[in-house]
């Protein structure tokens, strides 16, 4: 199969080199062994230059015109004659294409695509409407328009989703196939016998890793320490226009000293060393499909807490502690509770581990290449 795929996502070039923003382009990349070509489309920023996730060899690229983001309405109507132009001049050699949305551009390019016959198949990351409705809500009411849209289309289109939550929302009609976007690798986790030896005497690193953004909610975080006695460290792995108001609210609470932002770190062996060598994972979103941190945490042999939202339900069942959103006195004592039952703990370390195992980069894309196989072959 010759597959295209489309997420609105940036890419740069440096020389030759290919590399985007995000990093659900090394998910989408890897299908590559599993298709016969793999084509990508997205935004180029006219800016040369790297961005931390580089697009392996065999990939071929194809370059659409760049806008800053969704909401600059009018910088999308400029550059959306001429996208949908080459997506429609490529995809005519494509056996299928995939779509993320709902977006604009994605529901230009599935149009064009099904008036010359070329099977489309949807894909849908997250909440689309509380995703913008936290970042900007004069835009809330556009949002509800396009995913009404996508999800009309989706009673023709076949669907892959994020999470049980987002599968009943687009279920009525096509077939859908629920599942999350891991990057994990069998080889990536972390051994039973050196997660249940971390040593819990002595200082203690609380992990979130997550986009320091509203709908992410990082002002609990401070919250949550603030609850813990003096032993407790937190580390927050991530950028975002919240930064700044999290480090004040951590000074003001009188955490500062025992809560550090690292800044972004992007997916790999510096990220991985992060999650190695913390003692818990605590995520407090308050909107997600699958967060994928929840699984590298996992992974990595580290008894997990998140917030009871979205699809974590589904996508960790017994395999976490959950916790209500923006409830910092339940996410502190679901921290606490880790330290002083072993047994509670070393059970989500087991099965936390075996939840991740379930959910690899090579479990979930064999589930998505056959399914698009089916509905598009």
């Amino acid at each position: 199969m010759r597959l295209g795929v489309y997420a609105d996502l940036v890419y740069r070039r440096d020389g030759q080199q290919l590399s985007a923003d995000r990093a659900f382009v090394n998910f989408v990349a890897a299908l590559s062994s599993r298709v016969d070509e793999l084509v990508l489309f997205g935004r180029l920023d006219p800016i040369p230059g790297t961005y931390p996730y580089t697009l392996p060899a065999g990939v071929r690229f194809v370059a659409l015109p760049h806008y800053p983001n969704v909401r600059a309405l009018p910088a999308v109507a400029r550059a959306a004659r001429a996208s949908v132009a080459t997506f429609a001049r490529e995809a005519a050699e494509l056996d299928g294409v995939w779509l993320f949305g709902p977006h604009p551009l994605a529901l230009a390019f599935a149009r064009a695509a099904r008036r010359r016959g070329i099977p489309v198949a949807l894909g849908v990351r997250q909440d689309f409407p509380a995703y913008i409705a936290s970042r900007a809500r004069w835009a809330v009411p556009g949002a509800h328009v396009l995913e009404r849209a996508w999800v009309r289309l989706a009673q023709r289109a076949p669907a892959v989703v994020v999470g049980d939550a987002l599968a009943e929302r687009y279920g009525h009609g096509a077939p859908v196939l629920s599942t999350g976007f891991s990057l994990i690798r069998d080889d990536e986790i972390a051994p039973l016998d050196a997660a249940l030896a971390r040593s819990w005497d002595g200082e203690l690193r609380l992990l979130s890793v997550g986009r320091l953004s509203p709908e992410k909610n990082p002002l609990l975080l401070p919250e949550v320490l603030a609850l813990l006695d003096d032993r407790w460290r937190l580390e927050v792995v991530g950028e975002g226009p919240l930064r700044d108001a999290v480090a004040q609210r951590a000074a003001e609470l009188g955490v500062a000293e025992r809560f550090e932002l690292a800044g972004y770190v992007p997916n790999g062996a510096a990220l991985w060393e992060r999650y190695r060598t913390a003692h818990a994972f605590l995520h407090v979103s308050f909107t997600e499909g699958i967060p994928q941190v929840l699984f590298e945490a996992q992974a990595a042999g580290l008894p997990t807490i998140a917030t009871d939202v979205g699809g974590v339900r589904a996508a960790v069942g017994e395999s976490a502690d959950l916790v209500p959103p923006d409830d910092a006195r339940a996410a502190a004592a679901a921290v606490e509770r880790l330290r002083t039952d072993v047994e509670h703990r070393e059970q989500l370390v087991r099965v936390g581990r075996a939840n991740a195992r379930r959910e690899t980069l090579d479990a979930q894309l064999d589930r998505v290449a056959s399914f698009l196989a089916q509905q598009l072959g």
